[in-house]
């Protein structure tokens, strides 16, 4: 850019303009830089919300997926108890039978063990 020659020459503009007008646009403009803020703020108001809307819907998601997984499982009710069932009929019709290799070749998963939990943790805590 180039320098002026005249430092000091007042501008042109300026002394077209009458003093009531420049007021009015000092006003004006002060006016469109409150309403240039309100608009920044509700921008910064905005993505704000629309941050916790995001966080809102990741959580439904999260949700709607436990719902789904929650489904699977009760649908796998009727065939666990279908399982029981056919476990205990087998197991009633060998209860004519005194034969322990039998029912256990018979019906494999029928002997049940119970394991000493109390004796167990005593021997676990005195060394």
């Amino acid at each position: 850019m180039r320098h002026s020659i005249a430092p000091n020459r007042k501008s042109h503009a300026a002394s077209l303009a009458p003093q009531g007008v420049s007021a009015a646009a000092m006003n004006k403009l002060l006016e469109k830089k409150k309403e240039y803020e309100a608009v920044a703020a509700l921008e910064r108001a905005s993505a704000l919300f629309v941050k916790r809307i995001e966080g809102l819907a990741d959580d439904c998601e999260v949700m709607a997926d436990a719902g789904q997984v929650h489904g699977e499982v009760l649908e796998q009710w009727p065939n666990m108890f279908r399982i029981l069932d056919l476990f205990l009929a087998n197991r009633q019709q060998c209860a004519g039978n005194e034969d322990i290799s039998e029912i256990s070749e018979s019906a494999p998963g029928e002997r049940l063990v119970r394991v000493p939990l109390d004796e167990l943790q005593t021997d676990t805590t005195n060394p």
